[in-house]
């Protein structure tokens, strides 16, 4: 068992969801975050307050999974990825769990 993270904009929640789904997890948990990136805009040097970052609304599901089902959803990941038209791509991890109740 390990534990799988994967982050993403807000507007792909559902999309996200139906990957979890098809990679026959069924148990995941989700937490609003705030996703940054350190590169410079028009829209912050524009801003009234250009000291500020602003940040994207985001969402990080997490879930303790088998192996079998994680390497099916970072397939579906990937697919999902190829075809974004945007330069928001989901992000994934694994984490090995040493020990768990």
């Amino acid at each position: 068992m390990k534990l799988v993270l994967v982050t993403a904009v807000e507007e792909y929640q559902k999309e996200v969801l139906e990957l979890f789904k098809n990679a026959n997890i069924e148990n995941l948990s989700s937490s609003g975050i705030d996703g940054y990136k350190n590169s410079s805009s028009v829209l912050m040097t524009s801003s009234w307050f250009p000291g500020e970052k602003f940040g994207n609304e985001s969402r990080l599901f997490f879930s303790f999974a088998e192996d079998k089902n994680i390497d099916t959803l970072f397939n579906l990941i990937k697919e999902f990825n190829s075809n974004l038209e945007t330069n928001n791509p989901l992000k994934a991890v694994v984490v090995p769990i040493e020990k768990f109740i």
